[in-house]
């Protein structure tokens, strides 16, 4: 007999919530058409047409579910955030713009002015800035704290505390932060937690089981997986998302049906990719730290690394980024950096191509110097998305950056 979800009468629809992870990147959030297509469908349309006034009427009152705007639901940006919600094992997912586009709908959705924000010093450059720099000019304030210092969360709570945000593993340094700690911490002083999970994603990662009560994602990174589009999902519990959701359908920071489409059909190889970038980030760790030049190499699957043990416990796996240390600063990393020949110059990862970038003018270039100093990004430092080439030829070109040394 089948099992439940799979039975013929619910085909149009798969319903089985307690399926694998796997199962549930290719089958979650699909809702077939009369037409019986078997790929998901896209509906690249701005608006909705109704059978009458009345049904119209009734569509914007709230009175009956239904598509009214592709600003405000659209079936194929719906399959998409039923997937995600499905795989971080979460009531509900709001699709955004972008990654960044996710985290400014927390701020401007939960938050209000006179709030206050404890971040860690370790996340994204642009993820300061908007804390730093706008969120301020709503009335909120934040401070940053190093991510692996539990009594640094703790001692930055004020009573005005409503949100902690962290990034775990961190760009581009790979620290950990004790997620359920620090879930504790925030509950305790009634404040919420938000991850941002763009490294591990719900493969090697599922932030919420830990005590979250936010998960963010840069859909643009491994859940594409192969660097075609921009966009963002917070994933949570329903009375959190309809705040969230109420912010993007008003301020209009929603996730185009064809970039959406892109992201759902990404979901169904998600898993058997993040297993090949970290079976290749590890053998590529494990290889750097031997070669001379290389000064350090920051990797969580690492034995070496300092937080080893934490990301064996909450993570099932490493992740495909990793950074180094090269001998000689900035001109050695750029002299390096320019060296290589088939590896990628970008700013992006989570790609299958092997990108590379210098984090201290690139991707954090915007932080102060000081700001950097506190995050440990140094200006020798080179960060690393390992991609899903044969790891032969990604260490010969590395070795070409070696040489250059």
């Amino acid at each position: 007999m089948a099992k439940p979800g799979f039975e013929r009468e619910e085909r149009i629809q798969f319903t089985q919530t307690d399926a694998g992870l796997s199962t549930l990147a290719i089958r979650a959030g699909q809702t077939r058409t009369s037409e019986g297509e078997h790929s998901d469908a896209i509906f690249p349309t701005s608006s909705f047409v109704y059978s009458s006034a009345r049904e119209a009427a009734a569509r914007f009152s709230g009175d009956e579910e239904g598509n009214i705007y592709s600003r405000f639901t659209n079936p194929t940006v719906n399959a998409f955030e039923k997937r995600m919600a499905a795989l971080e094992g979460a009531e509900r997912a709001v699709a955004t713009s972008s990654g960044m586009a996710a985290i400014l709908s927390i701020g401007l959705s939960l938050l209000q002015q006179g709030d206050h924000v404890v971040c860690s010093q370790s996340v994204f450059g642009s993820t300061i800035s908007l804390f730093e720099k706008y969120l301020i000019r709503a009335g909120i304030t934040t401070s940053f704290v190093d991510p692996k210092d539990l009594n640094a969360w703790e001692s930055a709570i004020q009573p005005n505390t409503r949100l902690l945000f962290l990034e775990t593993p961190s760009n581009p340094l790979g620290e950990l932060t004790d997620i359920r700690a620090v879930a504790d911490i925030a509950h305790k002083n009634d404040a919420m937690l938000a991850v941002d999970n763009c490294f591990l994603t719900p493969v090697f990662q599922q932030p919420l089981t830990l005590g979250a009560d936010l998960v963010i994602h840069s859909a643009t990174k491994y859940l594409d997986g192969q660097g075609r589009c921009v966009g963002g999902v917070v994933v949570g519990s329903d009375a959190l998302m309809e705040e969230i959701f109420g912010f993007i359908r008003t301020g209009g920071a929603c996730m185009s049906p064809f970039n959406a489409w892109v992201f759902h059909k990404g979901l169904e190889t998600l898993k058997i990719r993040l297993e090949a970038h970290a079976k290749n980030a590890l053998e590529l760790a494990t290889w750097l730290q031997q070669q001379r030049g290389i000064e350090r190499v920051y990797y969580t699957g690492l034995e070496s690394h300092a937080q080893h043990t934490l990301a064996i416990k909450q993570q099932t796996g490493f992740g495909g980024v990793l950074s180094f240390e090269v001998a000689g600063g900035q001109e050695a990393a750029w002299r390096f950096i320019d060296s290589t020949t088939m590896v990628s110059i970008t700013g992006n990862l989570g790609d299958v191509k092997s990108t590379i970038t210098h984090p201290a003018t690139t991707t954090h270039g915007r932080m102060t110097d000081e700001a950097k100093a506190d995050a440990g990004i140094k200006t020798n430092l080179i960060r690393l998305s390992v991609g899903l080439e044969d790891i032969e030829d990604i260490r010969a070109d590395m070795q070409l950056g070696l040489d250059a040394l």
